[in-house]
């Protein structure tokens, strides 16, 4: 009896709720594995598919998305192993768990932090209520691999945003995984959009795109080009949140500032009366 060969994975991107390969063929070797390297027309498709799943994803209840965050969590807790072996440690997996159901709990509790009720002189009802700003691009941290993905993934897409998120070329195999587990956790197709290969090549598409409303540079290293990318950016008037230091620590108290930068106020005047 001849051994049997084993089947060799091809980590592909995460695009509108399927798997496609990168529209250019093009792979990259990473821990013996072949991973997509994504073009400049991926990452256009990409906030297509973002720009589709707005509407249904930012419609939805805010209770029904912490519901599906919360299934997020429950995916990744049963795929531990699986991210163990890819060399991801166990409590880093745990940590990225714990997370999701940190943001899943905030789902229906920030509009009622950041909006509500202000107090105005005259006869009226001035009211205030946060909206999610859009199609947010996403410049993942290269470590932790699987931690700092959640904690740039999970505060845009649970407020509302959808995301498109370039990921670290050098930690590609946890995050292509991640999207496994986001698309068996209920979540719609197009709500997180994943981009494996040079960030040199698809976030600059992504920070000129006209149909991209914000971009979150967290996992930029180089200054050079995070300066470009802000350039980029500006010239459409996106929102930015710049780099974070080197030396951040992804497993403390995330606190909630990466989900009000991405929300927008909306404020509404209402006479009193009967």
């Amino acid at each position: 009896m001849s051994e049997r060969v084993a089947v060799r994975k091809t980590y592909k991107l995460f695009i509108g709720g399927k798997f496609p390969r990168s529209e250019s063929g093009r792979s990259y070797l990473v821990q013996s594995s072949n991973v997509s390297l994504a073009s400049r027309k991926d990452a256009r498709d990409a906030v297509v598919a973002a720009r589709a799943a707005v509407k249904g994803w930012a419609g939805a209840t805010a209770y029904n998305r912490g519901q599906i965050l919360y299934r997020v969590a429950e995916m990744l807790e049963g795929r531990r192993e699986q991210f163990v072996a890819l060399g991801v440690p166990g409590d880093e997996v745990d940590a990225a768990v714990d997370r999701w159901v940190w943001y899943a709990g905030w789902a229906d509790k920030l509009p009622q932090v950041y909006g509500g009720a202000n107090p105005v002189a005259g006869p009226y009802f001035n009211l205030s209520a946060p909206e999610p700003t859009g199609v947010v691009a996403v410049v993942a941290p290269e470590a932790p691999a699987l931690l700092g993905l959640v904690s740039v993934i999970a505060p845009a897409i649970v407020t509302g945003n959808t995301v498109v998120v370039a990921a670290s070329p050098s930690a590609p195999l946890a995050a292509v995984t991640l999207a496994e587990v986001l698309a068996t956790s209920d979540l719609p197709g197009g709500v997180v959009n994943l981009l494996t290969g040079r960030i040199t090549e698809t976030a600059p598409t992504l920070a000129a795109h006209l149909d991209v409303n914000a971009i979150d540079l967290a996992g930029v290293a180089d200054a050079e080009l995070a300066t470009d990318l802000e350039a980029r950016a500006a010239e459409n008037l996106k929102r930015v949140l710049r780099p974070v230091p080197a030396d951040h620590d992804w497993t403390g108290d995330p606190g909630v500032g990466r989900m009000t930068a991405l929300l927008e106020t909306k404020t509404v005047w209402h006479p009193k009366g009967v």
